[in-house]
């Protein structure tokens, strides 16, 4: 009797060991140093081939070794990533959800599911609606970051939906940061497109903490670019200068829809 007493005391002891401390341990299993959400554009604009360049970029970045380095690194070794397509102002896909990533297997898994998933192209191009659904996103991540992010990519300015920066300064005030990869393959042609899309990214999109932007302007840029912005995204680095000379650009006029109504008067 006094052995199976014992018995149920201990397993009694076991049981609230095991209630005291898994909250402990379910919220250090939450806390990554980073949540990052891909967000890429796929709107008409941009060609199929661009679109592919695009997505094989991030696919290759997610098998490097300089961003399975740049995870380990952190103060915890493991973020968060998920990727989105989007375009209009209600256009928006989820193409893989939220992944935890703490090392090359998880990272190569992350890639895989993004290699196997078919591009979507859709009309128009809300900046705005990108940054307002990524931010719903990052609130419903389901972790603790140190660090909230939106990589946004894209080939033209706001067109469609809110004003771009009531958007951008939303999710900066919340304590995210937005950087930018301004895709400039192709020389402005009408209606939505324009010449220096990466002035526009400076003073219309990016904000927040150690904020850069990371214009691609040339197809063979593409990967080694996006690698380049998501190891430093991860790391959290402080941003270098990235347009030269940044007095000479004149400001955008964030109002404007496309087309060389550009500048401030």
């Amino acid at each position: 009797m006094m052995g199976q007493n014992w018995r149920a005391l201990v397993a009694l002891i076991a049981l609230l060991g095991l209630w005291i401390t898994s909250p402990v341990e379910a919220q250090e299993a939450r806390e990554v140093d980073l949540a990052l959400v891909l967000a890429v554009d796929v709107s008409r604009s941009m060609d199929p081939e661009e679109q592919e360049l695009q997505r094989q970029g991030f696919v290759e970045a997610f098998r490097s070794p300089l961003v399975h380095d740049a995870i380990r690194n952190g103060v915890l070794g493991r973020i968060t990533v998920t990727y989105v397509e989007w375009s209009g102002e209600r256009d928006q896909r989820v193409v893989v959800p939220w992944s935890t990533i703490d090392g090359p297997e998880s990272a190569a898994e992350f890639a895989e599911r993004l290699a196997l998933t078919p591009i979507n192209r859709i009309f128009q191009t809300s900046i705005s609606g990108a940054i307002d659904f990524s931010l719903g996103l990052l609130d419903r991540s389901g972790v603790e970051p140190l660090r909230r992010v939106i990589d946004l990519s894209g080939d033209g300015p706001n067109s469609s939906g809110r004003t771009v920066t009531l958007a951008r300064d939303e999710a900066v005030s919340r304590g995210v940061t937005i950087n930018g990869l301004p895709i400039m393959l192709k020389r402005p042609t009408g209606f939505g497109d324009m010449e220096h899309l990466d002035w526009y990214y400076r003073d219309c999109v990016i904000g927040g903490q150690g904020a850069f932007l990371l214009p691609v302007r040339e197809r063979e840029q593409f990967a080694e670019a996006i690698k380049t912005k998501i190891v430093r995204e991860i790391a959290g680095l402080s941003p270098q200068p990235l347009l030269q000379p940044a007095q000479a650009a004149p400001a955008v006029d964030c109002t404007t829809r496309g087309g060389w109504r550009q500048y401030n008067p």
